[in-house]
């Protein structure tokens, strides 16, 4: 365990760090050619990753069989703490039989190299239709989380892990900001509220509303998007990164965000999701969460505020992060600014809603995203990624 800096504590009371020493390192290495092997898919290498950085703090590996159930039927870890997801590493048949519990086992990434040790305490069956309906609230194989969940295999090696060195993003290095680093740079600043923002989309109007309306009540934004594995039609990590750094640059006060990279990988999950990602930001020292509309969410699967609800299952104070619940923003034809229902007298008529689908369709048409949806330079930017820009704006 690390000692973090002054500010909110992390969830179970210690942030976790579970990168090996040069000592352990040397250790583990020497023996790595002994060693039974298992391959990480992109999914569980971030899954080791943010447990090893604390990110997934109380969290020191993948699940056991007792906390995995009380999670996916509870959402609590078997000691009563909250915990919405569950963080396993399922395998076939074929790959678990030669494991022997009490012994180490050898974590490959996807290219075949070491990169981390489980020290495996238990092997154990899990039912899929289970985990589908309780966290992802339906079982349908086309829900992208679902369908993972079907897809992998149908026992899990749980333990502690070590992640054998902690690497330089290869896309972001500069925004790669673990949860120690993050609560040092708070502190630094002299933040002692500061607000966390969760997204796998392109920055637009709505969301530099919502956060812009937090920052009035917190002293910091900590902008953290999400750059692991997403479904194949969401924008690219890269784009993403750019529309960020543009509206940084143009349309927020330097001092008052940091931006980083959150190198988890998407659930779908919506509102258990919305749990996930509050706790998280917990760890990385977040006081505040921005819970918007459809939090996390895919498709029709879940209610426009579910995300927001499930809040309410949890005592006052209980998750230890206070959630900022918003309504959808849209810009308002009366008043020519952005607004929620709460602060727009209009009509429905008069208010422009735009999705990330209806968005993705009008620059594959070659169309621009109106103003009212996006910063000109954030829209230029999509439209080039996606190479159907022609004209100037």
């Amino acid at each position: 365990m690390t000692k973090q800096a002054d500010g909110i504590t992390p969830h179970g009371g210690q942030l976790i760090n579970r990168i090996d020493t040069p000592a352990e390192r040397e250790e583990f290495l020497a023996q790595a050619d002994h060693l039974p092997r298992v391959q990480l898919n992109e999914r569980s290498l971030s899954d080791l990753v943010m447990i090893a950085i604390g990110a997934f703090s109380p969290l020191n590996g993948f699940m056991n069989q007792a906390d995995y159930e009380k999670v996916v039927s509870d959402m609590r870890l078997a000691n009563g703490l909250p915990w919405s997801i569950p963080i396993t590493l399922s395998v076939t048949e074929e790959v678990a039989e030669p494991l022997k519990e009490g012994n180490w086992v050898r974590l490959d990434d996807s290219n075949g190299r070491f990169v981390g040790i489980l020290e495996l305490t238990q092997k154990y069956r899990y039912n899929k239709a289970h985990e589908a309906i309780n966290v992802y609230r339906t079982d349908d194989t086309k829900h992208p989380g679902v369908q993972v969940v079907y897809n992998q295999g149908p026992i899990n090696l749980a333990g502690p892990i070590w992640l054998l060195q902690r690497d330089p993003h290869p896309q972001f290095p500069t925004y790669q900001i673990d949860p120690l680093q993050s609560r040092q740079m708070f502190k630094e600043k002299g933040w002692k509220t500061i607000v966390g923002f969760q997204t796998r989309n392109p920055i637009h109007r709505a969301h530099e509303y919502i956060q812009k309306c937090a920052m009035e009540t917190v002293d910091g934004l900590f902008l953290h998007p999400l750059v692991g594995a997403t479904k194949e039609d969401d924008i690219a990590a890269d784009v993403r990164m750019r529309c960020y750094e543009i509206m940084l640059n143009h349309y927020y006060p330097k001092d008052r965000v940091i931006l980083a990279i959150n190198p988890a990988a998407m659930r779908y999950a919506g509102p258990r999701e919305a749990i996930f990602h509050a706790l998280i930001r917990k760890n990385y020292g977040c006081t505040h969460f921005i819970v918007g509309r459809d939090h996390a969410g895919v498709g029709n699967y879940y209610g426009t505020y579910d995300a927001q609800y499930i809040f309410d299952e949890f005592e006052p104070g209980e998750l230890g992060i206070v959630p900022m619940k918003f309504e959808h923003a849209f810009y308002c034809k009366r008043t020519q600014q952005m607004a929620t229902t709460k602060t727009s007298p209009s009509t429905p008529e008069e208010r422009i809603h735009l999705s990330g689908t209806k968005v993705r369709e009008m620059l594959r048409r070659g169309e621009l995203p109106p103003p009212e949806f996006s910063r000109p330079e954030v829209a230029k930017e999509l439209a080039i990624a996606m190479n159907v820009y022609t004209f100037e704006i």
